[in-house]
């Protein structure tokens, strides 16, 4: 069951894992010297998506037991050629906000699930339960720490 479900807003609890640090650029890969975030920013921008709040690293968020399905985003962009060693990528942005249910002021990110699309992703792949998001630095968060994340369910539907 859900924890808050009301008219207009979803509110689940998710951990936080591990990803796999290409796009922070914490794992190195000459391919992506500063991470793919940074590298794929410029493009996004270009064409509406501010980049400018979020850290330039992707917070992997496992929510099971539940699963989750992906409705309208709020941007997408198709055949993104951000990398000369890979070729384009279709990603969309799902907006949704992230809480630390350690804080006791409950202040929520503003934040975006990020996917590029797997059909065009060519590896790095997250487990089915993992959404990667794009969220302001948020300096207490840590690996197996829990976060609220929600959503309306038109645009992010938690099951």
């Amino acid at each position: 069951m859900l924890e808050e479900k009301s008219p207009g807003l979803t509110k689940i609890t998710a951990k936080i894992v591990p990803g796999h640090g290409i796009a922070s650029g914490k794992k190195e890969d000459h391919r992506f010297p500063n991470g793919t975030i940074s590298m794929q920013m410029p493009f996004f921008e270009s064409e509406g998506f501010s980049g400018k709040p979020f850290h330039r690293g992707t917070l992997n968020l496992d929510v099971s037991p539940y699963s989750f399905i992906l409705g309208i985003p709020s941007y997408q962009f198709s055949q993104v050629k951000w990398c000369e060693y890979l070729p384009p990528e279709n990603f969309s942005f799902f907006p949704c906000r992230l809480i630390d249910p350690l804080d006791d002021n409950r202040k929520e990110y503003p934040s975006y699930v990020y996917w590029p699309h797997p059909s065009t992703k060519p590896g790095f792949e997250q487990p089915p339960c993992v959404l990667e998001l794009l969220a302001p630095y948020i300096p207490s968060v840590q690996y197996g720490q829990s976060l609220f994340i929600k959503s309306i369910p038109e645009i992010i539907r938690f099951a």
